[in-house]
Order: structure tokens, then sequence, then C-alpha cells
């Protein structure tokens, strides 16, 4: 199969759950290593063909590609369902992405201001996860795309990504704080 045909394919499979579920997002294909994504501001459903074949294939458990992408797709378009919320965040979301142009990785995870800033980060992607995946479950359950164990199983392994990155930094957090405690001891 060609790289076109199989970008057609992806790109085909996608268009199909959005008009399914009757909602109006548009999708663009781009090369951005992301395998799918939601651009609140655009207001439009990104993705990687490469990268999404790459990470249905990172999954632990054997998962079509055609159910990988119908899940994910729910996914977005669960974000979708919160652009209003995705929207209120941008204010704060781009004092944080600031901060870590203005500061090293260095600096931030020496300075507890700074490294806070990353938690609240973290929390806020996580909620932004778990409302999108929400979404995600209640169009699955209306139009039936998969089984309900294939998308507990894509699920639980996207957020798991996050997870991980967050408790790291809680680790690195509370390190620094002990960190303190022995320097005023």
């Amino acid at each position: 199969m060609t790289k076109q045909h199989k970008e057609k394919e992806l790109y085909d499979g996608i268009y199909a759950v959005i008009q399914a579920v009757g909602m109006t997002v548009t999708i663009k294909q781009d090369h951005s290593g992301i395998n799918m994504s939601y651009n609140f501001i655009g207001d439009y459903v990104g993705f990687d063909a490469k990268r999404l074949i790459e990470a249905r294939n990172e999954l632990k458990l054997p998962i079509s590609l055609e159910v990988y992408v119908k899940t994910m797709t729910l996914h977005e378009l669960g974000h979708a369902m919160d652009r209003d919320a995705l929207q209120a965040s941008l204010p704060r979301t781009i004092e944080i992405f600031t901060m870590k142009k203005q500061h090293s990785l260095k600096e931030i995870y020496h300075q507890e201001h700074l490294l806070t800033m990353m938690l609240e980060e973290h929390e806020m992607n996580i909620q932004f996860e778990q409302t999108a995946w929400d979404n995600a479950r209640a169009l699955n359950h209306i139009h039936q795309f998969v089984s309900e164990t294939e998308f507990d199983n894509i699920m639980q392994y996207s957020l798991a990504t996050y997870k991980t990155l967050y408790e790291q930094d809680v680790q690195a957090y509370h390190h620094l704080l002990n960190q303190q405690v022995v320097q005023l001891a």
C-alpha cells in the first residue's frame, strides 16, 4: 500500500467518525510527530499519519489500526466538546509557556514557584485529557464505534503518559522541598 493510499485511508476513517457523530470539525494532516491532536484555536483535528501508525504499534495489546483511529478520533472530538474550557485556560497556558521559555530546566527544577507552575500545567493537562476521554466514552456509548474493552485499553495507555510525567515532577517537587528543609536545618 502506498504512503498516499494509507494517508487517505486514515483521513477517511477520521472523517467517517466526525460525520457519524454530527460534528463539523476540520481535519488537517501534518507532520508534527503527534499522532492526533485537537487545535482548539483553529477548531481542527490534526493527524500525523506516520506517527499514528507508530503509536498504535506501541500498544501492549493487539488493536487494529481502524479501532485505534476511531478511538483517538473520538478522543479528539471529546476535546472539541470541551473547547470553551480549553479557550478559558489560554491566558494561564500562555503564562506557563512564557515561563518555560524564560527559564532553563535546571532553573525550573530548582525553584519551587517555577516547579509549582509545571505541576499546575500537568494537572490542567490531565483534567483536559480526562474530560476528553469522558466525552469520547459518551460518544462511543451512543454510536458504538469500538468495544468498551478496546476503548478502555487505549484510554488507559494514553492517560498513563500524562500521569507518568506528572508523577515524575511531583517527585522532583518533593525532593526540592526536602532539600530546602535540609538547608534550613
